[in-house]
């Protein structure tokens, strides 16, 4: 290894230490008695002064080695740590920072003059002790161990030292064994006493560092191995070749194992961006006269590196502005009934295929009259819209450009520069943010993302012979309104709304919005079945109306051209399996350009607190048909998929009908069979297509035969057990009619005794098979 690589080596390792020395001097500055945090940032500053000495970085080594020096009499107790030591010690930490920085891009330290700091350390420390102490020189660690163990004297260990400083090469136990002080056994058990007491090994023990720039371009080819697994799959459809279908399939699972693993090596946990607000907090509460606390939920939460790097700007000002703006002063909260020590809590979670992020502060909340105010000052908002606009749009005035509520400019806010960068980052990545407030209680922001910008899954529609992408994280559900299905559209105050489980949902019609022609969304609605995709754009529920649904698919996202890169309406684009483009909708841009969140009421559950109450107790069921007019039902959490099958694809194994699904062979069950109806659907002739509930266990999977699916609905159960039925938990009325709620897992176990027992008990490597099947 060269010098210019061991550089590299030492800066990257020396990048890590800084990160989590910010983290561990705030947490050690909250409990000084930690003598295990102290011995941590003792170890990490002597590691760098070391490494820069042999490198002969010399005003890196002055500085370290004036810490090292503050650190060591903290450590043996003849200091205690004060705030003046913390914010000295935070600041050698960012000369440390500023040098790394400069021989990262130069190869030299820098012109800096660090005077001030250097005689800053020296000052905090006591004069009348030494700064050094010759003690550092000897491997106590093995000392102790044999002077405990084997009864090495200190002389003996001491006369070992001053060999080795005179020039001996050989080792401390090879001194002490050759003259005889220790036995080799004793040397070999005080070093694996010594290994087994070390402080723990890192992750990079067990990992490699990869250059993101390699892993960027393994990504853009994972992005054309699913595009040309798409284009095999098509391919292999519309050819009759078992054979070449069964080559696809197995193609299919690799490169979904292959991207999953690809993912992974580009997923970090979100803590590595919080790590460094423990400190952020502590330099503005300090700077504003403030005394705040932080907690952190969910720092193990991932997502894409990319998006990471994206969003920590944007974080960064919340968490300062929360500070700043949010949190009063002590003596205020004081006054207020609060307690002095402010609280600040960071949250993050997975959530609809999205990460949703949380800043919280208990402050004095946003006060909605003085925003109007400020937002009228400005020149924001007119007269009119102030009076009009409900308070959580007055809430997002925050977010407009050149807008403050500070009365005066500081090194950290008040410029009315901030808040609008924080919301455009985020909206550039398809983020969304959002705030909520009570005055004197507090405020939240929340922010919501994407997992990853590269490879997303996505529902396919046709509208006017064009295929369009519209992500799964905007999708909620979809509907198909037959000709004579009533009641079906209706016009409020002139805009198409649908009844759907009694909301009623705002209807778009994307050939409108596109401004598309020859669509069969022209044609009169009583004549033609209507297909809708319920969305959701912040925070709101609307139905897009489409030509055709047609599948999901795993795409690669293609940024747009500058032609296309104002038009709202699309988020980019992505290539089809039959090599064709298909732009990708973005459904925030959709509900914008129609002024949806104008006139459509706010139906979030905290402006509806009788239905929030109510909602509690609901549970979502799928209902169906089994037999001739039975009426039944199964818990949604119960239902992996639904799914439609061609009769002529059932086989046997044995006595029981099974079908080849997704890599395995899954059983399927009659529902009216089981429960002695005299109807029977999977020997029927007559049904072409077989309609059938997915149930999924322990990796293996049950397809259930019913008559007919009807519906989805939420329902408050009160169960009631008329007669004791085999395979019935109970009978409820749902939707004005008396309905049974299936015991699936009874039936599956009644069907088949032992099936997913069998799965459990089978070796660790072929249920890792058959979960990749299950879910390719």
């Amino acid at each position: 290894m060269d010098e210019g690589e061991i550089v590299k080596e030492f800066l990257v390792e020396s990048y890590e230490n800084l990160d989590r020395l910010d983290r561990e001097l705030v947490e050690l500055e909250k409990n000084p008695q930690d003598g295990e945090a102290l011995a941590s940032i003792f170890r990490t500053i002597h590691t760098i002064k070391g490494t820069c000495g042999f490198l002969g970085f010399g005003k890196l080594e002055a500085v370290a080695h004036a810490g090292e020096s503050l650190l060591s009499r903290l450590r043996d107790r003849q200091l205690t740590l004060t705030p003046k030591i913390t914010t000295a010690l935070l600041s050698l930490v960012d000369a440390v920072r500023q040098m790394l920085s400069h021989i990262d891009t130069s190869g030299l330290e820098g012109e800096r003059d660090d005077t001030i700091l250097l005689a800053t350390l020296v000052r905090l420390q006591q004069p009348s002790e030494a700064i050094a102490s010759d003690v550092e020189a000897i491997p106590a660690t093995i000392g102790e161990i044999l002077m405990e163990r084997a009864g090495v004297t200190p002389a003996e260990i001491l006369h070992a030292t001053q060999l080795q400083q005179a020039g001996d090469p050989r080792r401390l136990g090879e001194i002490l064994v050759d003259q005889g002080a220790a036995r080799p056994a004793d040397v070999v058990d005080a070093l694996r006493i010594q290994q087994s007491t070390r402080v723990p090994a890192s992750a990079s023990d067990s990992s490699i560092r990869v250059d993101v720039a390699a892993l960027d371009k393994v990504m853009n080819l994972v992005g054309e191995l699913v595009l040309a697994r798409n284009q095999v799959l098509q391919f292999a459809h519309r050819l009759n070749d078992r054979s070449f279908l069964a080559v696809s399939q197995r193609l299919n699972l690799i490169t979904s194992e292959v991207q999953a693993g690809v993912m992974k090596t580009r997923m970090q946990s979100i803590g590595h961006l919080w790590d460094q607000f423990p400190r952020t907090v502590r330099d503005v509460a300090v700077g504003c006269g403030k005394e705040v606390s932080i907690e952190m939920v969910g720092k193990e939460t991932e997502l894409d590196k990319t998006i990471l790097e994206a969003i920590k700007g944007p974080l960064t000002h919340l968490v300062r502005n929360a500070v700043d703006h949010g949190i009063e002063l002590p003596e205020d909260r004081v006054k207020a009934g609060k307690d002095r020590n402010g609280h600040l809590v960071l949250r993050a979670f997975h959530e609809g295929g999205q990460v949703n992020l949380e800043i919280s502060d208990d402050g004095a909340g946003l006060n909605g009259a003085r925003i109007r105010q400020k937002a009228l000052e400005r020149g924001l908002i007119t007269a009119e819209q102030s009076v009009r606009m409900p308070e959580r749009e007055v809430f997002n005035l925050i977010f407009l450009p050149g807008f403050s509520t500070a009365d005066k400019v500081t090194n950290v806010s008040g410029r009315g520069v901030g808040m609008d960068v924080v919301k455009t980052n985020v909206e550039k990545i398809g983020g969304t943010v959002d705030v909520q407030s009570t005055l004197t209680q507090g405020t939240t922001v929340r922010v919501k993302i994407p997992l990853t910008l590269a490879i997303v899954p996505a529902l396919l529609v046709t509208c006017s012979g064009d295929r369009y992408a519209i992500p799964q994280a905007s999708l909620l559900e979809l509907l198909r309104l037959a000709p004579d299905q009533s009641p079906g559209i209706e016009t409020l105050q002139g805009a198409p709304v649908y009844r759907l489980r009694g909301n009623l949902l705002p209807l778009l019609f994307l050939s409108q919005e596109l401004q598309l022609s020859g669509s069969a969304q022209l044609q009169p609605p009583e004549s033609r079945a209507v297909n809708i995709v319920v969305l959701q754009a912040d925070g709101r529920q609307f139905g897009l109306v489409v030509d055709e649904i047609n599948d999901t698919e795993e795409i690669v996202v293609k940024p747009l051209g500058k032609e296309l890169k104002d038009a709202r309406t699309f988020s980019g684009a992505t290539i089809m399996g039959d090599g064709k483009v298909a732009l990708i909708l973005d459904a925030m841009g959709i509900a914008q350009q129609a002024n949806l969140t104008s006139r459509t009421p706010d139906h979030s559950p905290e402006n509806m607190p009788f239905a929030a109450e109510s909602a509690a107790n609901l549970q979502p069921l799928l209902l169906f048909q089994a037999g001739k007019n039975e009426r039944m039902a199964i818990p949604l959490s119960q239902v992996a998929r639904l799914e439609e099958i061609a009769r002529t694809t059932v086989e046997h194994a044995g006595q029981h009908p099974v079908v080849q699904y997704r890599g395995q062979i899954m059983p399927l069950i009659d529902v009216s069979e089981v429960m002695g109806l005299s109807r029977l659907v999977v020997t029927d002739p007559a049904v072409e297509g077989l309609q059938v509930v997915v149930y999924a266990e322990q990796g293996r999977s049950v397809g259930l035969v019913v008559e007919r699916i009807l519906d989805i609905v939420e329902q408050d159960l009160s169960l009631e057990t008329m007669a004791h039925r085999p395979g019935i938990l109970g009978s409820a009325v749902v939707q004005q009619q008396v309905t049974d709620l299936l015991d699936v897992p009874g039936i599956v176990q009644a069907a088949y005794p032992g099936f997913f027992a069998d799965a459990a008990a089978q070796p660790i490597s072929h249920q890792r098979k058959e979960r990749s099947a299950n879910g390719a």
